[in-house]
C-alpha cells in the first residue's frame, strides 16, 4: 500500500491529488488546487512550494509524480510552466519523496486508453475511477490522472519483476 501525490503544475493553478494505491485497487484520499493570486512569478513559485510542502506534511505520501512540461507555442508560458514545475519538484524533494515524471500523452492513455483524450474525458475517467462523485476542478483532475498513471506504471513494474514491491533504490544499487 502506498500514499502517491500527483500534481498538474502551473504558474497561476497547480493542482495536487493524493490516492492510494494498492495492488490494482486505488482509492481516492484528498485532491485540491493551489491558486497564486501573487502579480510576481517569485511569489507565484513560494506559494506553490509553501502549500505543497503543506499538503506532503500532512498526508505523507510515500511516492510523487508530476507531469512534464510540454512546449506549446509559447515560449513564456513554457517557462514559466517549468518554474512552477521546479518549485513543486524541490518541495518533494525537500521530503525525500521518490518523484517520477509523466508525459500527457501518457497519463491520459493510462487513465482514459486514448494519448489523445482531451481534459474532459480524463476528468470523467478520473472521476469513475475513483468512485469521486460531484464537480471536480480540472487542475484536480489531472493530478490525480497523474497519481494514477504513476500507480499503474508500478504495478506494471513489479509485475515486470516479479517482486512484491518495487522500488528505484533497487535500480540504483
Amino acid at each position: 500500500m502506498a500514499v502517491i501525490l500527483g500534481i498538474d503544475p502551473g504558474s497561476r493553478v497547480t493542482g495536487f491529488g493524493l490516492i492510494i494505491s494498492n495492488g490494482n485497487k486505488l482509492e481516492y484520499l484528498k485532491s485540491g488546487c493551489i491558486k497564486t493570486q501573487a502579480k510576481l512569478l517569485p511569489e507565484r513559485l513560494k506559494i506553490i512550494f509553501d502549500e505543497l510542502c503543506v499538503v506532503i506534511d500532512c498526508h505523507q505520501p510515500e511516492q510523487a509524480a508530476i507531469e512534464e512540461v510540454f512546449m506549446g507555442k509559447n515560449a513564456s508560458s513554457a517557462l514559466k510552466l517549468g518554474q512552477a514545475r521546479g518549485a513543486a519538484m524541490v518541495a518533494c524533494l525537500s521530503f525525500g519523496l521518490d518523484l517520477s515524471e509523466y508525459s500527457a500523452r501518457k497519463v491520459k492513455q493510462a487513465v482514459v486508453g486514448a494519448g489523445a483524450a482531451d481534459k474532459a474525458q480524463v476528468n470523467h475517467m478520473v472521476k469513475a475511477l475513483l468512485k469521486i462523485k460531484g464537480n471536480l476542478p480540472e487542475d484536480a483532475a489531472d493530478a490525480l490522472a497523474v497519481a494514477i498513471c504513476h500507480a499503474n506504471t508500478q504495478a506494471s513494474l513489479v509485475k515486470l519483476v516479479g517482486a512484491r514491491s518495487f522500488s528505484k533504490k533497487r535500480l540504483r544499487g
